[in-house]
């Protein structure tokens, strides 16, 4: 997306617009960080790229050296501008950017000039992406960091698959367009098409599969309604209904006859409803209470139709809240209730859910336990970054980087072919940084943060070990995350993208207004 504006900045007005830069020569001067943050965003846009500067950034020269963008190795020529569709200016010295936005305005190039808004015909704007949708925020430049909070608001507020379904959408769409070319028969393609995108809900639309575009297809050569057309019902995880009746009535019983609460300690595996087990589907949805971890996401939470209990916060005193919600399930359990102990991911993963199971046994209760995806494993995975690959990984190292008294990790010597996989470690990045070269990580070694794994925001800031400080400093970073390093990386990415630094699923990086 982009965004122009023909007016006073200050105003507050702009036009938005979604820029067609494919193919495009889009000039970058500058060399840095922020150059780097504009250099990503062109080549999303599957822009030609040149860059003009006379020294680059590491993650510039990798992308040089990749032959991903044209460099050349020089301070601005005024000749620089002969081939350019837009210009962007990424440099220190204002009076340089001044006397090239000016020129560019002469020769009707539209012109963005880093941090020096009056100089600006279009501002970046906090992006979100999934698939062919795009939703963009600005605030003017007023208050990009802000932009980047309300962007994710509105993309967790998205029901899921709303990218797939404008995918599905669209092929439907060319397939009408090939049955049906006439420009007369304009209106008709779209009061039809119009019947199928207001009325039928986008996770239908999601799950639409060739046979049944074919059959949407036909209902539209006969003119039939959309809705005549079967498609087949989500097969997210439901509750078997004898079983689930079962653990209904057994609760209901305990608690007319007196008897001790049960107990089910849950992992919520990696933020999305659909990959939770059967079992855990179960168990929710027939819980008298769920005592649930602070970080456990919206989209989970709201599978659950019993009174939720969220430990109380206490800001550096994580024993506090354990103690809290322990309590409280003991409180439950005496009242015959049957209480779900819900906690991120997998309870044995970092999740310290043998500590519950030892406490509850303590007071002569003894836990059911329900596995969880842990984001150590399926997070990467989510973001297409496998942790092993025949050839290139074949060892994975799970540490975490908030251990009791806040220690550091121990970091082994460092393996070409070993993951390694650092949760709740992002906070502590350069910590983190200098203890990996400490330990003979080199600086060129793929490292991806994988943030929200499993959400409608996710978001994978990949960089190498060298540069991931500075590209998190300019993109920012969304709770909760965890660190890969290791050459299983880059194992998925083709030639053509290798080592863009963010997924299409969330470009966080165009907030730089």
């Amino acid at each position: 997306m982009s965004e122009t504006s023909f007016r006073d900045p200050q105003s507050g007005g702009s036009l938005i617009l979604a820029w067609q830069a494919k193919a495009k020569t889009i000039l970058i001067v500058g060399g840095g960080a922020v150059a780097a943050g504009r250099v990503f965003s062109a080549l999303e846009a599957d822009a030609n790229v040149t860059v003009v500067a006379p020294t680059l950034c590491a993650e510039l020269q990798h992308r040089a050296d990749a032959k991903q963008i044209r460099w050349h190795e020089r301070v601005f020529e005024d000749r620089d501008l002969d081939d350019a569709s837009m210009v962007l200016t990424a440099i220190s010295d204002r009076d340089e950017s001044r006397r090239i936005a000016t020129m560019c305005r002469e020769r009707r190039i539209p012109v963005n000039a880093a941090d020096i808004n009056d100089l600006c015909d279009f501002w970046f704007m906090s992006t979100h992406r999934d698939h062919s949708v795009q939703i963009a925020v600005s605030t003017n430049s007023k208050a990009p960091r802000l932009a980047n909070r309300i962007r994710r608001t509105v993309a967790s507020a998205l029901p899921r698959g709303t990218g797939l379904a404008v995918e599905k959408i669209g092929r439907l769409r060319q397939r009408i367009r090939e049955v049906d070319p006439s420009p007369t028969n304009g209106k008709r393609r779209m009061n039809w098409l119009t019947q199928l995108c207001d009325y039928w809900p986008l996770e239908q639309l999601a799950r639409m599969d060739s046979d049944n575009i074919d059959d949407l297809l036909a209902a539209y050569v006969q003119q039939a309604d959309p809705q005549t057309v079967a498609i087949a019902h989500d097969s997210a995880p439901q509750s078997p209904t004898l079983a689930s009746n079962a653990i209904g009535e057994q609760s209901s019983d305990k608690r007319a006859n007196g008897t001790r609460g049960s107990l089910v300690l849950v992992g919520a595996g990696v933020g999305d409803p659909d990959l939770l087990t059967v079992r855990a589907h179960r168990e929710l949805r027939h819980a008298d209470i769920v005592l649930a971890d602070k970080l456990i996401p919206e989209a989970v939470l709201g599978i659950i139709s019993c009174e939720i209990y969220t430990a109380r916060k206490f800001p550096g005193a994580a024993s506090e809240a354990q103690d809290d919600l322990n309590q409280r399930g003991l409180a439950e359990l005496a009242q015959g209730k049957r209480v779900v102990r819900l906690k991120q991911g997998d309870p044995f993963v970092y999740g310290r859910g043998g500590e519950e199971i030892l406490f509850y046994r303590s007071h002569g209760y003894e836990a059911e336990i329900v596995p969880g995806l842990s984001s150590a494993i399926n997070g990467p995975g989510l973001c297409g970054i496998p942790v092993t690959h025949r050839g290139v990984a074949d060892q994975v190292l799970v540490v975490s980087g908030a251990n009791r008294n806040g220690d550091l990790p121990t970091v082994p010597e460092y393996v070409s072919t070993r993951t390694l996989v650092i949760l709740m470690a992002v906070k502590r990045l350069p910590d983190i940084v200098k203890l990996l070269s400490n330990a003979s990580y080199p600086d060129s070694l793929p490292l991806a943060i994988v943030e929200r794994a499993g959400c409608p925001d996710q978001r994978t800031v990949r960089a190498t070990l060298g540069s991931i400080v500075d590209t998190v400093e300019r993109v920012g970073h969304n709770a909760p995350g965890l660190i890969v390093a290791g050459n299983a990386v880059n194992v998925l990415s083709d030639a053509a993208i290798q080592d863009r630094f963010l997924d299409s699923s969330a470009a966080g990086l165009n907030s730089g207004e």
